[in-house]
């Protein structure tokens, strides 16, 4: 009896639960916690599937609104863990008294409104700028990677406010009853990225099956034709980018909990492309390949680090090649469109046989 694709999907997915939910049983803490990071990612890679793929806003900044995310929790990690006083780093900047922009992030309802609010709303405020002056294509892509140059020169630079370049640590202090570097709780953080991972797709999934994902579509593929139509692009761009954001801040927040550090070096230009990489690779347009994406890519970075340090940025560019030159629609993308049935014609096989009928009629004789 052949399974229909639908329950071959269903068993997948019942495959993937089960693992999900059984891998703390199976893995070390240390390899749990690189796990909960990978999932983490997950989330700021839907949303460049979602500002990328469906509307085609490639943005080079996402580390922006990461690292903003990274920076609230932190600052609220590093406050919860005083009884008295202000972080141990402001006494070696001669700072006395705890700067006005901190005090709001000793609460926990501020901090998690923070988490995602902060990096939306700054998004969409860029987004705005950018999108009502209907700048797009590689120009809006500059743009966004030059106001990550922007936000890394300015928190680089703050020691006295932030500790600059040696970034925020994540003190291991009480959270939710139990100590941050209790194994416990980083089972917590590991559960909690996977089930927002799987919510945020399920949300996205959504989205883009109802009208709004098919405006966003017509802008990628028409933007005049959507203008002319009554709608106006500006608005669904900024929306997507500022949810775009908000994602990236709540990753940023679950990556720095579980990688005990948040610094500059998330704001860093070779990391927000990394991001681009992962969502080409897994698939663009697709959600579940962005996630895979960003899971995989990151998991096998880990590996191959501690194999050969140094080793991974070479595999990575191969990635991106043999994305742009074999696979553009990426993995899931040339799974969906047929897989390893039309790997031949990737390479040219077919074509170059087609060409010369000679060994097409060889291939049939057995010759």
């Amino acid at each position: 009896m052949k399974l229909s694709k639908k329950y071959i999907s269903y068993l997948w997915w019942a495959i993937a639960l089960a693992l999900f939910i059984a891998m703390p049983s199976l893995v070390s803490d240390s390899r749990l916690k690189i796990l909960g990071k990978c999932l983490s990612l997950g989330i700021v890679a839907l949303g460049i599937d979602l500002s990328w793929g469906f509307t085609g806003l490639l943005s080079l900044g996402q580390g922006i609104f990461f690292s903003l995310g990274g920076y609230a929790i932190a600052m609220f990690l590093q406050l919860n863990s005083l009884k008295e006083g202000i972080p141990e780093f402001f006494g070696l900047y001669g700072v006395r008294e705890l700067p006005f922009f901190w005090e709001p992030f000793k609460s926990p309802l501020f901090t998690l409104i923070a988490i995602w609010l902060i990096p939306g709303l700054i998004a969409g405020l860029i987004g705005y700028l950018v999108f009502r002056n209907r700048i797009k294509g590689v120009y809006f892509s500059i743009l966004t990677q030059a106001a990550l140059l922007v936000f890394f020169n300015f928190f680089n630079g703050q020691q006295k406010l932030i500790n600059g370049t040696n970034g925020l640590p994540t003190p291991n202090t009480i959270l939710f009853g139990t100590m941050v570097g209790d194994p416990l709780i980083q089972k917590y953080f590991y559960y909690l990225s996977g089930i927002l991972v799987i919510l945020f797709y399920l949300f996205s999934k959504w989205l883009v099956s109802k009208r709004f994902g098919s405006i966003l579509i017509g802008i990628r593929d028409d933007e005049p034709r959507i203008r002319f139509s009554g709608y106006n692009p500006v608005l669904f761009k900024t929306l997507i980018f500022a949810f775009a954001g908000c994602l990236a801040g709540i990753s940023g927040a679950l990556f720095t909990v579980q990688a005990d550090l948040i610094s500059p070096q998330y704001m860093r230009v070779p990391f927000s492309i990394e991001m681009v990489i992962w969502v080409a690779v897994g698939g663009r347009g697709t959600l579940l390949g962005a996630i895979l994406g960003a899971f995989f890519i990151r998991l096998g970075e880990s590996f191959v680090q501690g194999l050969i340090p140094g080793g991974w940025i070479f595999i990575q560019g191969g990635l991106f090649i043999l994305v742009v030159t074999i696979l553009p629609e990426g993995v899931i993308g040339w799974i969906n469109n047929g897989g390893p049935r039309n790997l031949l014609t990737r390479f040219g096989v077919k074509r170059f046989i087609a060409t010369y009928p000679s060994l097409e009629a060889n291939k049939k004789e057995g010759i």
